[in-house]
């Protein structure tokens, strides 16, 4: 009987393990989490641009975290309101011996009442660039500036052709998010660009930020780009049409395939308890993207055993079951809106607010910085 019940479990073992894609603690999964851990540390600093933070100033100064990051050259910030539809950020370069790198970083959100509202407009129809630039569009009404912005210095945008979006709904909040901000940034990115043509293009955003950056990387990957996007507690964007064009567009494998997961471009940080991810309401028509890695550890730090890969757009064994089969005081997950204090922010690091070393939660905790001797982390907490 003992024989038997081993061999069950051998067969087993790897049925349930196909489920969730816990990461295996080998050296490519170790260097994703340090990707992953010093991409939140780059994200928490944009909470220094806004109503509670002195901003950020050249060469790369702050009261936040700006200093853990010598290799760092400011190109510019942004702010473009304190509507529902602001956005906040900035533009860096990531200099040798940093990984060569040209960041724009998007602020989430300070105030929980607007964060709440942001999820609650409605949707609108969604038309991929260069068809969201056409004059008369509600696009070049935003933006004022039609088919004339440059991808370049002095250089109209560049011949573009990309796939239709059939049946594409959007958040009308965050994409009037991404427009606002596109006409700001536009100019010195692309300048950026032609100085440092070998530089990846990185997007990283939180909460609201995370939208955006969404929105930002669908822009960029039309127009001819290619971008690496990584979000923490990003809302739903769209609909389940506009969900299945993301992945479509960065190459985002559907469920049960994994092969491209090593070398993925997009990754959807969601996180235990967080109801962002879960909001707007699936039953408003809003659907999630995939390339999802979930944080399964309520607490901080997390350790690499605590990352999930998940399986499809929304695996019911990461946040869009989460607190389905458990929910607190009978309140489901995407309900917790006390938690848009706490797990909403618990990424790696507890993001949100620009005071010296960051966060007072986190400074008992030291960083680390990542190199040759990654392996030491396989079965550590940060």
């Amino acid at each position: 009987m003992a024989a038997y019940r081993g061999l069950l479990v051998s067969f087993l073992l790897p049925l349930l393990l196909q489920t969730v894609y816990p990461l295996q603690l080998d050296h490519s999964d170790v260097k994703l989490f340090a990707e992953l851990e010093e991409l939140a540390r780059i994200v928490d600093i944009s909470y220094c641009i806004g109503a509670t933070g002195l901003g950020i100033q050249k060469p790369f100064q702050c009261l936040s975290r700006c200093s853990e990051f010598e290799d760092f050259e400011l190109v510019t910030t942004w702010n473009t309101g304190l509507l529902l539809s602001d956005s906040c950020g900035y533009i860096a370069l990531s200099h040798p011996p940093s990984p060569p790198r040209i960041i724009v970083a998007f602020r989430g959100t300070y105030s929980i009442a607007n964060t709440i509202a942001d999820l609650s407009t409605i949707p609108q129809e969604y038309v991929p660039y260069p068809g969201g630039d056409d004059g008369g569009s509600e696009s070049s009404k935003l933006l004022g500036r039609g088919d004339t912005i440059p991808t370049r210095a002095g250089e109209t945008p560049p011949p573009s052709n990309p796939p239709k979006c059939t049946n594409c709904t959007v958040h009308m909040g965050f994409h009037t998010s991404w427009l606002n901000t596109r006409k700001s940034i536009l100019p010195d990115l692309t300048k950026s660009m032609e100085l440092y043509p070998n530089y990846t293009l990185t997007l990283v955003g939180h909460s609201l930020g995370g939208a955006v950056a969404t929105l930002a990387g669908l822009d960029f990957k039309n127009r001819g780009w290619d971008p690496r996007v990584t979000t923490f507690g990003e809302p739903r964007v769209g609909n389940a049409a506009l969900a299945q064009y993301i992945n479509k567009r960065f190459d985002i494998p559907p469920a049960n395939e994994t092969s491209s997961r090593k070398s993925a471009k997009f990754y959807r940080i969601t996180h235990i308890n967080d109801p962002v991810p879960l909001l707007p309401l699936a039953e408003w028509g809003y659907a999630m993207h995939g390339e999802e890695l979930f944080i399964s550890a309520p607490s901080l730090p997390p350790a690499v055993s605590d990352i999930r890969h998940c399986n499809g757009d929304e695996d019911p064994h990461c946040i869009a079951g989460d607190g389905d089969e458990r929910p607190l005081w009978g309140i489901p997950t995407r309900f917790k809106f006390w938690e848009l204090f706490f797990a909403h922010r618990d990424y790696f690091w507890r993001l949100g607010l620009c005071v010296p070393g960051g966060d007072p939660w986190d400074w008992y905790r030291e960083y680390r910085k990542y190199g040759d001797g990654m392996d030491e982390m396989e079965n550590t907490e940060l």
